[in-house]
């Protein structure tokens, strides 16, 4: 089944049978420049001992030391693929508290060429678009890109907003959940995961793509990685620097709130009946009348 579409750059859908997670360049020798947007977030395998700010209903993020978030790892790997096999330059970004220089210097490790790190005080609080808002003034400032990376949803967050909210205000196209990827002649070929198989997307370059867990296998920091990564620079953005206004960002800037978080209750409650077959359906009518669960479009008793 194939249903097309025109805009910006969006070209075709086919739902086809799950193909193999694997990466295909088609041998195209362009370079790629790519962007990869990270997050630390609390490590996941100590979740059990995060805690909420009882009156922002924030994370209290100091208690549990961050990780790159585990989907970002795909997107690292990803960019990584694509500069090993056509060239160009990966470039990694995040918004976060200075301790994100951490994790940074991890991602430069790996093999990423330059690491940015945007952080202010007005950036604390910011819900998806106040963060998507935040890494598109970064991207653009960033200059040329042809391709961005980012995991498919955050740990801590699992909204999956951000890599689409982000696509949208730089104007460009966006594939999500993606497993597999083709690059060729200045396109990019996506195989989406979806609930019934996969979609295949192509779009002109610059595009925006999220990562599966499926779509690649993420490796490990070698020793003269890690020596080099210790050695270079990052470069730090303020709400300033990007050209944005505290209103614009944080919990200034951000259109949803969280207000509270609770366990939802499942708890029912039982009624016994007792008499005769007639007598116990005439108190079930009759109670169910009360309750008014009997009753037509118009309000009225059945």
């Amino acid at each position: 089944m194939v249903a097309r579409r025109k805009g910006r750059g969006f070209l075709s859908i086919r739902v086809v049978e799950s193909p193999p997670n694997t990466m295909n360049n088609k041998h195209s020798r362009t370079s790629w420049r790519c962007i990869v947007c990270i997050k630390p977030v609390p490590d996941p395998s100590r979740f059990d001992r995060l805690r909420l700010d009882p009156e922002t209903m924030l994370l209290k993020r100091d208690e549990v030391p961050p990780v790159i978030n585990p989907l970002d790892r795909n997107a690292i790997e990803a960019a990584l693929e694509v500069k090993h096999r056509l060239g160009g330059r990966v470039a990694v970004v995040t918004m976060a508290p200075p301790s994100g220089q951490e994790q940074l210097v991890e991602a430069l490790a790996l093999g990423c060429d330059r690491a940015f790190l945007l952080t202010d005080k007005a950036f604390a609080g910011a819900d998806t678009l106040a963060t998507a808002r935040t890494l598109a003034a970064a991207c653009a400032k960033l200059g040329r890109f042809d391709l961005i990376l980012c995991g498919a949803w955050s740990a801590d967050g699992s909204t999956a907003q951000v890599g689409p909210q982000l696509a949208e205000l730089l104007g460009i196209p966006d594939m999500v959940h993606v497993r597999r990827m083709e690059l060729s002649g200045g396109k990019v070929l996506a195989h989406c995961h979806r609930e019934n198989g996969t979609a295949v997307l192509e779009a002109a370059r610059p595009a925006l793509v999220t990562l599966d867990q499926d779509s690649n296998k993420p490796g490990l920091a070698p020793m003269t990685g890690i020596r080099k990564a210790l050695q270079s620079k990052i470069t730090v953005w303020s709400c300033r620097d990007l050209g944005l206004k505290p209103r614009q960002v944080g919990l200034a800037g951000s259109p949803t709130r969280m207000l509270n978080v609770f366990a939802a209750s499942a708890s029912r409650k039982g009624e016994i009946f007792q008499g005769t077959v007639d007598e116990m359906t005439t108190q079930l009518l009759e109670r169910l009348n009360q309750e008014q669960v009997l009753t037509t479009g118009k309000g009225g008793k059945r």
